[in-house]
């Protein structure tokens, strides 16, 4: 019996190829984590720039006079003091001020609240003749200055014996922010199915019924950020409020800061304090509705 001897095996190292779409795969993977970083130190940039002014505004409110009017400029005060608030405060009308601007923005906004909730549900769910024209009259008044309107505004105000008066300044509010509230509130009721109003009236709701119970409740997104428009728009207005408004105890906030600079100069310090504490009731009234701000309520709200 013959034995035939077997060559030995050798093992072959085995590759691993990576197929094309793979590698496009892993190669737009990279691209666009570069890209991401890119746009996040992009983005990062603009804040800085756009957040330094109000930084800058904070830090000159807290630094002593002489520091302010220094050619030595820091970005940190070397002291801290409070005496620019308390002057602010203590100054001439400061309360009739923060009076007369409580009162106009809220009245304001309330009010073309109330007027952009209706029309807009009205534009959003009815078909009428003329609806097309109105919305586009709305885009169209809205792109209108303020100052083109001045002098008409001023002699009908005039005619109605509403200058000087709070309700005069109140109305022309609500009408310049009554266009653009009223198409953003108009994005969220034709979001808002149909079914739900529909649900509610089977059930013995009347039309008003069905949208102050189901359709109001869900238009908080929309009221949020139209408010928040409107109250920007009120509170920092400046030129109308100035011509409307004669009276020294009837001064808005924006027109009291003027008081900071005189024949004598200008009060830095005093007038970096009062723009902080003009800017603070903007900021609370945003941080208690950002909550509602947030899209998406109507979310699985009608199953099926």
């Amino acid at each position: 019996m013959s034995t035939t001897a077997s060559a030995p095996k050798t093992e072959t190292p085995v590759t691993t190829v990576k197929s094309a779409p793979a590698v496009k795969l892993k190669r737009s993977t990279d691209r666009k984590k570069k890209s991401r970083h890119v746009y996040n130190t992009l983005g990062m940039l603009i804040f800085a720039v756009m957040a330094f002014p109000v930084y800058w505004l904070v830090v000159s409110s807290l630094r002593p006079n002489r520091e302010i009017r220094s050619w030595d400029q820091t970005l940190w005060p070397s002291s801290l003091t409070f005496d620019n608030f308390k002057r602010a405060v203590k100054y001439e009308n400061f309360d009739t001020a923060i009076q007369a601007s409580l009162i106009i923005s809220i009245t304001a906004v309330a009010g073309a609240m109330l007027l952009a909730t209706i029309a807009a549900y009205a534009i959003g769910r009815f078909k009428f003749y003329g609806r097309r024209p109105l919305m586009i009259v709305l885009i169209v008044v809205q792109l209108l200055p303020p100052t083109a309107m001045l002098i008409p505004i001023y002699l009908q105000l005039n005619e109605f014996g509403a200058l000087n008066e709070f309700w005069g300044i109140i109305i022309i509010y609500m009408v310049s922010t009554l266009p653009f509230a009223t198409w953003m509130i108009r994005g969220f009721v034709i979001n808002i199915p149909k079914e739900l109003e529909e649900s509610a009236m089977v059930d013995g709701c009347s039309q008003m019924g069905a949208f102050w119970r189901i359709v109001f409740p869900l238009l908080a997104p929309g009221l949020a950020a139209a408010s928040i428009f409107s109250l920007i728009n009120a509170w920092n207005e400046y030129m109308l409020a100035y011509i409307v408004l004669q009276d020294n105890d009837k001064y808005t906030l924006n027109i009291w800061l003027a008081n900071f600079t005189t024949s004598r100069g200008t009060d830095y310090g005093a007038l970096m304090a009062a723009s902080v504490i003009v800017a603070i009731p903007v900021v609370i009234f945003f941080m208690i509705i950002q909550k509602k701000m947030a899209a998406g309520l109507t979310s699985g709200a009608v199953k099926g």
